[in-house]
């Protein structure tokens, strides 16, 4: 079996930066892409904020070129999800399915995904008028009445967005401001199509026996009275989970199930982490894909280190 020098787990800008990095330092790194290939920016339409692209880039297409970069310096790719490792000792192993691979050193960027409320209604009509990305599914609510659910960034990008689509997007928040940057804030609170319900939390999302979301039963947190609205659709935006389940037990993690790292080395020698996996605060494509580059270069230094 071939003893790698480097594994990464995942591939969104985190994990294509590292392999990337890695690949040049030829380290010939084998990169686990997961399902979701390319992370969170393949769901995500414009973006505008990575450095380089002044007219803005389509998030897939961005993924796409990070990934042929990678590939063009001999990174190899392994399609699926890592279903198992075993980090106790090295030479590290990780599963994919079946297939065994090994390697002196693991680069974990498996990301984050979105959290859900965790009603019985929201799992039974996903995909029926319930949703976690707006990007994916705006287009099918084109002159529907939508609520966004939430109050941070994603929330109000999540209705700035959806606004190209329905008639009317409703913001429902549990508080009566928002947690969102300012300049976030001050493009919803100025979008004409774009209305707030404050001080409220969802108790059911209704489908009238259809199979298909007709409205969203609300509860007043000052009153605790319940009160249903009309909608069509139903977006949440309430933050993520990261993705360590197949970790745990064996990595230092903090108490929301994020990887504790320092300039991405874990508790673990060898084992890195970079992007949305090991990041509470900043969750942005341009800090994932630096945070890739350092856990790339930390591999290195330390293989070198070991006379690799």
């Amino acid at each position: 079996m071939d003893l790698r020098n480097v594994i990464v787990i995942g591939t969104g800008p985190a994990g294509l930066t590292a392999a990337i990095y890695a690949a040049r330092a030829e380290l010939k790194p084998l990169v686990i892409e997961g399902l979701q290939a390319g992370g969170q920016l393949t769901i995500t339409t414009d973006v505008e904020n990575f450095p380089g692209f002044p007219e803005g880039i389509m998030g897939p297409e961005l993924m796409d070129n990070m990934r042929k970069q990678a590939a063009r310096f001999g990174t190899e790719f392994v399609s699926g999800d890592a279903t198992k490792v075993d980090l106790s000792e090295r030479p590290f192993k990780v599963w994919v399915g079946d297939d065994e691979y090994r390697a002196k050193t693991v680069i974990i960027s498996t990301g984050a995904k979105a959290r859900l409320l965790g009603l019985e209604s929201e799992l039974r009509l996903m995909g029926r008028g319930v949703s976690a990305c707006a990007t994916c599914d705006g287009f099918f609510y084109k002159d529907k009445e939508i609520v966004v659910v939430g109050g941070g960034d994603s929330a109000m990008e999540e209705a700035t967005f959806l606004t190209r689509f329905g008639k009317r997007v409703r913001v429902v928040h549990r508080r009566d401001e928002l947690r969102a940057s300012k300049i976030m804030q001050e493009r919803a609170l100025k979008n004409a199509k774009i209305e707030f319900i404050w001080n409220a939390v969802p108790e059911d999302i209704l489908d009238g026996g259809t199979g298909a979301v007709t409205g969203l039963r609300l509860r007043d947190t000052q009153s605790g009275e319940s009160y249903d609205i009309e909608c069509d659709g139903v977006f949440m935006a309430i933050g993520h989970t990261p993705n360590t389940q197949i970790f745990e037990g064996q990595i230092d993690l903090n108490k929301a199930g994020y990887i504790n790292a320092v300039n991405t080395r874990t508790n673990i020698e060898g084992v890195f982490a970079c992007g949305d996996v090991q990041d509470t605060v900043y969750k942005q494509a341009v800090t994932a894909a630096g945070s890739g580059c350092q856990a790339a270069l930390e591999a290195e230094k330390l293989l070198e280190e070991e006379g690799e």
